[in-house]
């Protein structure tokens, strides 16, 4: 690279090496020989699985290491200016002045004590000469700059009165607000729903474009990094795999794990054409139509807020799914998704309407709960975060034990053998068994849910967000795991979802739903095909697929 090219970039690292200290002093490298240029005004990419090193980059870029972190080789030179060689007072005079930074989580970013409007007017208060007043007016156009609405009330609310894409837009808002030449954007739309992701993609790369901004986005999904950067460095266990053009990373890539992170994404294949490409797949066109194993009609559910107001979670949905297929049910937050999960499973009684199992009535309250046993045993539910679904007390033995001896499924013996079955089905090495969850990967902790959940033999599972939380490549796992399973024990899945593209290659029917209400429902090859509404349009256009592919 010519010196000419590199006065064009704003920031460069070479042969970057760090490591983190254990308490009884070892060492762990984490970011090992890492060196790549972002050029001032562009967008770079780092995508990786957790555990590449991409937030550590991230994090010593901006000047927000863990104590326990040291660097141990190379340069972060910015504007001219080693940052490795830099007093931390320093680099205080930069962060939030000239170099912002987007956390991950929202929530964890914004202090719960503290109304956010304040938080994002402190780069002014420490960076600015800007009084009292005038901070508070360039936070309340910045928050409508940044797509909040109401923003006086914004101002003074505190983080948990807030939804996660507006705390996430507060947080955009704080970190442009002194104007930096460098925004890095730490997975800042994980956590959200595709729309609201769109929308924060889209809004960071106006400020781009019209700012002059140069943006470091990390991201595990190659989708949306080969959507919105220029470049993309792929990395791997600390170490750069490949770097260069996001087209050129897509269409050839050169290292076996890019291929992989490619054919994870599916980033060459249109939704439309994986619903397609499962359509007769579950069921033949010469079959006679299946029967219908789970029938919910004219589901009603309303809630009372803290204030009096009546929400309407669900309002005359229902739905019914063919033994052996899948039904997509799809929406943003505060679409009633997870209010239907709990009523369909019999969490939650409905305030109208049935849901039935093969024609016999899911009771949703304990009379009768014990006489209908066989019945709850037919259906099962695999969550959102294995962290939080199964106790992090007992080992994995313990867990998949656990339904089988409250459902009296069999002696000891009996047990065993299931277990060491169900671990067979999941994909998972007999040695698990005896470990903790804290000692198993983010994919095996999903795999043990799954396997839970298939303890007693049942006909259905409701899937409720159960890839959301995941890396694209242990998502692809997972999901190659659910069809496999679907093929070989017939079973009949719900599968929830805020993504639509997710949904398009798992589901044979889609259900979508928004505010409670079902605004459209069928095949999904079809839904996809010819949407009806300008929400379901909405929803295709938010999958992240670039240009070029």
């Amino acid at each position: 690279m010519s010196s000419a090219e590199r006065r064009e970039e704003i920031l460069r690292l070479e042969g970057v090496s760090l490591e983190y200290r254990t308490g009884r002093g070892r060492a762990h490298t984490v970011v090992d020989d890492v060196g790549f240029g972002l050029e001032r005004g562009g967008v770079l990419a780092l995508v990786g699985e957790s555990g590449s090193g991409k937030s550590t980059l991230a994090r010593t870029v901006t000047g927000t290491l863990a104590a326990h972190a040291r660097i141990t080789a190379g340069s972060v030179v910015f504007d001219g200016e080693d940052l490795t060689r830099i007093s931390s007072r320093r680099y205080r005079a930069l962060r939030g002045n000239r170099i912002g930074y987007v956390p991950q989580d929202a929530l964890l970013g914004l202090n719960p004590l503290l109304p956010v409007g304040r938080q994002a007017a402190e780069p002014l208060r420490v960076h600015t000469g800007l009084d009292k007043d005038e901070r508070r007016a360039r936070v309340l156009e910045l928050f409508d700059r940044v797509g909040l609405r109401r923003v006086e009330s914004v101002y003074d609310s505190h983080p948990h009165e807030l939804s996660g894409g507006m705390c996430q837009r507060v947080l955009i808002a704080a970190a442009i607000a002194a104007g930096p030449d460098l925004v890095v954007a730490d997975e800042p739309t994980t956590a959200l729903d595709a729309t609201v992701q769109r929308r924060i993609l889209d809004l960071l790369a106006d400020l781009a474009r019209e700012e002059g901004l140069s943006l470091l986005l990390v991201t595990h999904d190659l989708g949306v990094a080969a959507e919105r950067a220029g470049r993309v460095v792929v990395l791997r266990e600390g170490r750069v795999v490949e770097a260069g053009d996001a087209e050129r990373i897509v269409r050839r890539p050169r290292a076996e794990y890019t291929a992989q992170l490619v054919a994870s994404s599916h980033i060459d294949r249109s939704p439309l054409a994986l619903a397609e490409s499962r359509r007769g797949r579950t069921i033949p066109a010469d079959a006679a139509a299946p029967e219908a194993v789970v029938v919910a009609e004219g589901l009603e559910k309303t809630f009372r807020s803290r204030t009096g107001d009546e929400v309407r979670a669900l309002r005359d949905v229902s739905l019914s799914v063919a033994r052996g297929t899948t039904l997509g049910i799809v929406g943003e937050s505060g679409s009633g998704k997870t209010t239907l999960v709990r009523v369909l499973s019999g969490l939650a009684r409905p305030d109208a309407g049935t849901v039935r199992i093969h024609g016999e009535e899911l009771i949703h309250d304990r009379e009768g709960a014990t006489d209908r046993r066989a019945l709850y045993r037919k259906l099962q539910l695999v969550y959102q975060n294995p962290y939080s679904s199964l106790d992090p007390r007992q080992t994995v033995r313990s867990l998949l034990e656990e339904p089988l001896t409250g459902y009296r499924l069999g002696g000891r013996g009996e047990r065993a053998r299931r277990i060491a079955e169900l671990l067979d089905l999941t994909g998972l090495p007999s040695a698990v068994a005896g470990r903790y969850t804290a000692e198993l990967s983010g994919g095996q902790r999903q795999r043990v849910a799954i396997a839970r959940a298939l303890a007693p033999r049942p006909e259905v599972l409701i899937c409720d967000e159960p890839v959301s939380a995941l890396d694209v490549t242990v998502q692809r796992q997972v999901l190659d795991l659910l069809d496999d399973l679907q093929r070989e024990l017939g079973l009949t899945y719900l599968f929830v979802s805020h993504d639509l593209g997710v949904i398009s290659e798992v589901s044979d029917d889609v259900l979508v739903l928004q505010h409670g209400d079902v605004v459209e429902s069928g095949p999904a090859a079809a839904l996809l095909r010819e949407p009806r509404t300008a929400y379901v349009r909405e929803l295709i256009a938010a999958i992240p697929r670039p240009a070029f592919a």
